[in-house]
């Protein structure tokens, strides 16, 4: 297996040499090739040396790391974002799709990064991922999300989702307007976390997580909901009172 190339961003010293010296005990595959203190210099080093990742640290004077993509037209390496703890971030990276490390940097996380990375490794540009990651963190609001779909990754608007239905280890993502339901290789327990301050969506069985936006009718006796008139979700009875406190 080819070396993965990498180069690490971090105002701080300690940090780069922290995630250095983490990658070289546990990730021989890696090998880093840079270590910059800005996004400046780092960008100068990606063209020149042609990365394969760019571990980039969140927050750093001039330029925070996720702007990165104001310096390219193609994203053609990856991406793995290092964050202080950041509840608001780190919603932004999931519901972007965008791969995220927490600082202290815990060995077994970053193990599975570079796993993932090794399984998925492609040359694709990801610019347009990052650059919604970019117009969600600067607008504070989260109006989209990014699925992946049969090798793709499509942007979905939150409110155009009529509900989310669980199907073993993936969902279906029932949308506003189209025939076509969405299958992704996601838990309903994912959406559940990265949708849990969205007061727009609702658990309302255990296969279930549905747009209270689009609710059309509630059926007690047959403990169902009616959503966008043709679509039939469930709903368990514990929910009911729950479920008609969140509709007003």
């Amino acid at each position: 297996m080819k070396n993965i190339k990498a180069i690490i961003v971090d105002d701080e010293q300690w940090a780069r040499a922290v995630l250095t010296r983490l990658l070289e005990q546990n990730c021989p595959s890696v090998e880093v090739v840079a270590k910059c203190v800005d996004l400046v210099s780092a960008v100068e080093q990606i063209k020149l040396l042609k990365p394969d990742v760019v571990f980039l640290d969140v927050k750093m004077p001039d330029y925070a790391g996720y702007e990165i993509i104001n310096f390219f037209t193609e994203i053609d390496f990856s991406l793995i974002f290092v964050t202080a703890f950041d509840q608001y971030a780190i919603k932004a990276f999931e519901l972007n799709a965008v791969d995220y490390l927490v600082k202290p940097i815990d060995r077994k996380k970053l193990v599975l990064a570079v796993d993932k990375l090794t399984a998925k490794l492609e040359k694709e540009s990801n610019l347009e991922s990052y650059q919604e990651l970019l117009k969600t963190i600067k607008s504070k609001t989260f109006k989209k999300i990014i699925l992946p779909e049969l090798g793709n990754r499509r942007i979905v608007e939150l409110n155009s989702i009529l509900a989310i239905k669980a199907d073993d280890t993936y969902c279906k993502i029932y949308l506003k307007g189209e025939e076509k339901v969405i299958t992704v290789s996601k838990t309903l327990k994912y959406f559940e976390e990265i949708l849990d301050e969205n007061p727009s969506f609702f658990r309302s069985h255990r296969s279930w997580i549905i747009n209270l936006e689009h609710v059309q009718k509630f059926n007690k006796t047959d403990s169902t909901i009616i959503i966008n008139d043709n679509l039939n979700a469930a709903i368990s009875r514990k929910k009911f009172e729950e479920f008609e406190l969140a509709i007003k």
